[in-house]
């Protein structure tokens, strides 16, 4: 896996799919403290991965606040590159 540094924190790159579209994310955050996974839903709404009518919603919270989310299984992620 190819880490990288940015204000002392580890950082990698992930690939999403979903129903058949891939998606690569660059700079995502690796965080060792937290239970799951996190995504912008901005951002992953290009591979159709948006909330839908019977989605349960969740807050969670953090140092940054707290935030409502839907959650989602996807077909596969990759995480990180090798060189």
């Amino acid at each position: 896996m190819l880490l990288s540094l940015q204000d002392n924190l580890p950082f990698t790159s992930v690939i999403i799919a979903y129903r058949g579209k891939r998606l690569e994310i660059q700079n995502v955050l690796i965080d060792t403290g937290s239970a799951t996974t996190i995504l912008s839903a901005d951002i992953v709404q290009s591979i159709q991965i948006i909330p839908e009518p019977d989605d349960t919603l969740y807050t969670i919270r953090g140092v940054g606040g707290s935030e409502v989310v839907f959650s989602r299984k996807v077909d596969r992620i990759e995480i990180g590159k090798r060189s």
